[in-house]
């Protein structure tokens, strides 16, 4: 499968990188470099690199729990194993977007992690199932459609207050993509997701 395919090369590309700082930096996400020495690479490595244990086991943890669930039903619903693939990085590099307009120009900027990616697959599940339970960090179970408001206006507070060093930015904008890519996709999955919506 491909989720973990993915999730694999993650894994062992991130625990390199744990000892190998140097590459980790070549791998990561710079907006500056991107951008003035066209290493459009680091659009795609930086999502295979993480900060630390924590933040791999979060990321992919999540990843699972929701990616193999999502990679059968695009394929149930018509959108294939190219339509996750599309989910998956497309999220990554739409979830790129901000920090590459905005940080263009700062050499300092750096960012790692599939957090963008994985709140598209994230996002993608509560489009075709919004009222399917979410375990809020980990403990509570919401409904996801109530899940996804929160965690929409929760990251959007919080890159406003720029208080910690999460990509909170990427993290709506990757939700926001998975979202909404099915119904790009194959317009007519929007009855699907009313119906689901309204129960029917």
């Amino acid at each position: 499968m491909i989720t973990y395919l993915i999730l694999g090369i993650t894994v062992v590309v991130s625990f390199i990188c744990f000892g190998n700082q140097t590459l980790a930096m070549k791998l990561a996400l710079s907006p500056y470099q991107v951008i003035h020495r066209k290493e459009w690479y680091r659009v795609f490595t930086h999502g295979f690199v993480h900060a630390d244990m924590t933040h791999l086991l979060v990321n992919m943890f999540t990843f699972w729990s929701f990616g193999t669930y999502m990679e059968q039903y695009y394929q149930y619903v018509g959108l294939g194993k190219w339509g996750f693939l599309l989910l998956y990085f497309g999220g990554m590099i739409f979830s790129s977007s901000f920090d590459l307009a905005k940080q263009k120009d700062n050499p300092y900027y750096l960012s790692i992690g599939a957090s963008g990616a994985v709140s598209a697959v994230l996002f993608s599940s509560i489009f075709f199932d919004p009222w399917g339970k979410i375990y809020f960090f980990a403990l509570l179970p919401i409904p996801g459609i109530l899940f996804g408001v929160v965690y929409l206006l929760y990251c959007q507070y919080m890159a406003k207050q720029a208080s910690d060093h999460i990509n909170h930015n990427a993290h709506f904008l990757g939700a926001l993509f998975g979202f909404l890519l099915p119904a790009l996709l194959n317009p007519s999955l929007v009855k699907l997701f009313v119906g689901a919506l309204m129960g029917r």
